[in-house]
């Protein structure tokens, strides 16, 4: 298994410092507001500048067209997802290149409450018809131009290849149990049987699991980290009902859109959540919670 990739650029306070006091004067006093690191994922760093708001940048090349992505996508998407009562990370700035630093960032608001991480599973339940909610707001026909991922939210067999390798890799090194894998596996081979999603491609979020979700005083408040939104099949969302909740909440999350999506439609979601319970199991050694998260995901289901 492998770590998170390395960071190809250096981030540190006096580049961020630089880049607001060159670009995003109005916003605050970049030279004495406080700026501090508070997150730094597979392909970007968060920096809480100040109360109210937040720094994002790309740490390598290939995180660079995801910043974009996500800038292009909240245009549209922000207005829908507030009026469920869920914050996003839409871009008040869209900075330049400048200095060391050679990629667009993103001045956004800082949305206050907690990892959906750092919440067990069985008290998870409360956020579910709030997420359907945001799966009603986010997946309406997305235009042409919508950004491109890939990887997420194509046809599965586009993806059958990476999967396979993923399972014989875990397979070979012993570090989690072959019930889990034979599980993923079969429910991998079924979501491969089923017919493909037969309308038009739908704005999906692209990376819709816990640690995404932002969570306080037992609500869902935020959803973050729009960099893989793109268009496709929205089962690649609704395999959220795997990644994020026990079987309470699944049955909630699933109930509240009984009238929406078909048996197909649920079963690729659960190929889908496989998929990505194994990618987080093969690459987080050294993330621990997101390895938990896979785990777990993994563990529901194998019911």
């Amino acid at each position: 298994m492998t770590d998170k990739p390395a960071s190809e650029v250096l981030i540190d306070e006096h580049v961020v410092r630089s880049l607001l006091a060159e670009q995003a004067t109005s916003f605050g006093e970049p030279a004495t507001d406080p700026l501090r690191k508070v997150a730094e994922g597979w392909d970007c760093e968060i920096w809480r500048w100040g109360d109210e708001l937040a720094v994002r940048l790309p740490r390598r090349a290939l995180a660079a067209p995801l910043i974009a992505h996500e800038q292009k996508a909240l245009r549209v998407l922000a207005p829908s997802l507030n009026t469920v009562g869920v914050q996003t990370p839409a871009p008040l700035l869209v900075g330049s290149p400048g200095g060391a630093f050679p990629w667009q960032w993103s001045v956004v608001p800082w949305i206050e409450g907690s990892s959906g991480l750092t919440v067990p599973r069985a008290m998870r339940a409360g956020w579910a018809r709030t997420l359907a909610s945001v799966m009603g707001a986010l997946h309406r026909e997305a235009p042409a131009d919508a950004p491109h991922n890939p990887v997420r939210g194509v046809p599965l067999v586009e993806r059958k290849a990476a999967v396979d390798e993923r399972l014989e890799m875990l397979r070979r090194s012993g570090a989690i149990e072959d019930t889990l894998l034979a599980s993923a596996a079969a429910r991998w081979a079924d979501a491969l049987m089923q017919p493909p999603w037969g309308g038009p491609p739908v704005w999906i979020h692209g990376d819709l699991h816990a640690a995404n979700l932002v969570v306080l005083a037992g609500r869902l408040v935020g959803v973050v980290d729009f960099g893989d939104a793109t268009a496709g099949d929205p089962a690649y969302d609704l395999a959220a009902a795997w990644l994020a909740f026990d079987s309470d909440g699944r049955a909630l999350f699933r109930s509240a859109l009984a009238d929406v999506y078909d048996d197909a439609t649920w079963i690729r979601a659960e190929g889908w959540a496989a998929a990505m319970a194994l990618l987080l199991v093969a690459h987080s050694d050294d993330m621990p919670d997101h390895l938990t998260a896979g785990i777990e995901a993994l563990e529901e289901i194998r019911g």
